[in-house]
């Protein structure tokens, strides 16, 4: 692999298959987020109720989390561009099935209980795509770009996944005014397709050897845990993630703010899915050139806190544009500390551990998401919608205050 000098910004974007691997990012990223906003808009449609909103993320993430360690397993000692590949087709699958159950034909003979089966079901199903998916995804990444890159390669991969998500959501919106459910679901089935063609691109790439001795299923997956949990840059960088977005996450209800409390529609939703990571995408531009990685650790509890602060703002918001900014500057917020957790894990776990970290990262990721938005939807039912998110920014604030009290030997830490 040619070596690219690391002053060189766009050093990793000269390198045909990690362009087809961020391509490819950008574009699954977006697919899902189309087929998420879409599909959470029509069921709050349908029931009005918040937790149902909760419960499409709690199908997503129950399968992912039981399996992801099993995926960053297989991650370590098989094909990843194979387990890619089949974990794509598995998602295809689910699509179709999802835009099947909603044609009338279809639909007359289903109660809508039966209905909401059916699609919890095929979520489930595409949740247990994504625990094979997400480690493989991951744990080939390191393979594509030369070491001295591995900081530009997160800056790079991450701008493009911030871009597809805001080009997904924001577009979603703008579809399912325009063409409607059904087609919109149809552009997910097209777009996946693509999704597989550019992973076909990328050359196998060998499994990493290891001299330690080989260690049985239990072992493999009890060793990416210890690792973790004996590294205490790589665990508090992750639990920071997982507390922050755990209970200060918002994105989940964002349909109860569109419809009842901001009553800016699907576009307005569209809009206000955009809006994180609109900030978060040029945020990451400026990194590009100024990567947050010098004082990793304090730019990583300060961006934390700023994103719970910009939480409880958006909580109290009536005026569309403010929460808009607000939600901009979690997005924004959230990109610095996503850089920084990337070239963590990019540089302190070993080669042969790569996919089982991944996976540990990706159950840490999953449970702030998916379960978040199970968490936001119950809480929102509970509470109320605007004390349940505000209630998520303040925790948000504590929990950073007691990790910075754990974690000031960190500070020394020089990433690059």
């Amino acid at each position: 692999m040619a070596q690219q000098s690391p002053v060189d910004t766009f050093a990793s974007l000269r390198i045909p298959e990690f362009r087809y691997f961020v391509m490819n990012s950008f574009l699954i990223t977006a697919t899902l987020l189309i087929q998420e906003v879409i599909l959470g808009y029509e069921l709050y449609k349908l029931t009005h109720d918040p937790l149902m909103l909760g419960l499409v993320g709690l199908a997503e993430a129950i399968p992912f989390i039981a399996l992801s360690l099993f995926g960053g397993h297989l991650a370590d000692r098989r094909d990843k561009k194979q387990i890619l590949l089949w974990s794509l087709l598995v998602i295809l699958l689910g699509s179709v099935i999802l835009y099947l159950v909603f044609q009338p034909s279809v639909a007359a003979g289903l109660s809508q209980t039966a209905r909401l089966a059916t699609i919890n079901g095929v979520l489930m199903l595409i949740g247990t795509a994504k625990g094979f998916y997400s480690p493989a995804s991951s744990s080939i990444k390191p393979f594509l770009v030369p070491r001295e890159l591995y900081a530009n390669s997160a800056t790079w991969s991450s701008s493009f996944w911030q871009a597809g998500a805001i080009v997904g959501p924001g577009l979603a919106g703008f579809l399912y005014s325009w063409v409607g459910f059904d087609n919109s679901l149809i552009v997910v089935i097209v777009l996946l397709a693509v999704c597989f063609l550019l992973i076909t691109l990328i050359e196998r790439k060998p499994t990493p050897v290891s001299d330690a001795p080989v260690l049985s299923l239990r072992e493999s997956l009890t060793e990416g845990f210890r690792f973790v949990f004996k590294t205490q840059i790589v665990l508090y960088a992750i639990s920071l993630d997982l507390f922050s977005v755990l209970f200060g996450g918002v994105v989940a209800i964002l349909p109860v703010y569109a419809e009842d409390i901001l009553k800016v529609g699907a576009e307005g939703l569209g809009f206000l899915r955009a809006a994180p990571s609109i900030g978060a995408l040029l945020t990451m531009a400026y990194m590009t050139k100024h990567p947050p990685t010098h004082n990793a650790w304090r730019n990583m509890l300060l961006s934390v806190a700023g994103f719970g602060i910009a939480t409880i703002i958006f909580s109290l918001s009536t005026n569309f544009y403010l929460s808009l900014l607000m939600l901009a500057l979690t997005g924004s917020f959230d990109s610095v500390s996503v850089i920084i957790r990337q070239t963590i894990l990019q540089i302190f776990p070993p080669d042969h551990m790569r996919g089982r970290v991944a996976a540990v990262n990706g159950i840490f990721v999953s449970s702030s998401n998916e379960i978040g938005a199970f968490e936001s939807g119950l809480l929102a039912r509970l509470l109320g919608t605007v004390p349940s998110v505000m209630l998520g920014g303040v925790v948000t604030l504590v929990v950073v205050a007691y990790v910075y009290a754990k974690s000031k030997a960190l500070f020394t830490v020089r990433l690059s």
